[in-house]
């Protein structure tokens, strides 16, 4: 079975969302999801970097069952209202980066994970002493 492609188009190009302010973007399968059991749908942020890698989920919602039979699940949108914090941060050490997530659950314990980064404030990327300087 070949891996399906998931393309997720947001409502702002940029990918750039300020805190508390709306976001949605849009989905869309293509390839093979037969023997799909399950789609969640969610809005986290997640660290990078040294140490232990933190995970908060904003938004979370999973279709199974007669509900999946019910949905086209060929596409979808996701909207929400980002909260205040925490902000995307690109760091020397830690990283902090929002995304949304579509994972597909098939029969056998299979999965399939796709996640579409954006940033929520605009915080500098941290920089080395001296570092850009000319």
């Amino acid at each position: 079975m070949s891996d399906p492609t998931i393309t997720v188009v947001f409502d702002q190009p940029s990918r750039e969302y300020a805190p508390r302010m709306p976001m949605s973007a849009h989905y869309a399968m293509t390839g093979v999801i037969e023997n799909l059991r399950a789609v969640e749908q969610s809005v986290l942020w997640y660290t990078e970097g040294k140490g232990e890698e933190d995970l908060g989920v904003h938004f979370f919602q999973r279709l199974a069952g007669s509900e999946l039979l019910k949905t086209d699940v060929s596409h979808g949108v996701v909207t929400v209202v980002l909260p205040a914090s925490p902000l995307s941060y690109e760091g020397l050490i830690v990283k902090i980066r929002w995304c949304v997530r579509v994972r597909l659950f098939f029969a056998g314990g299979r999965d399939f994970v796709s996640e579409h980064v954006f940033d929520v404030g605009h915080v500098p990327p941290a920089r080395l002493p001296g570092e850009g300087r000319t």
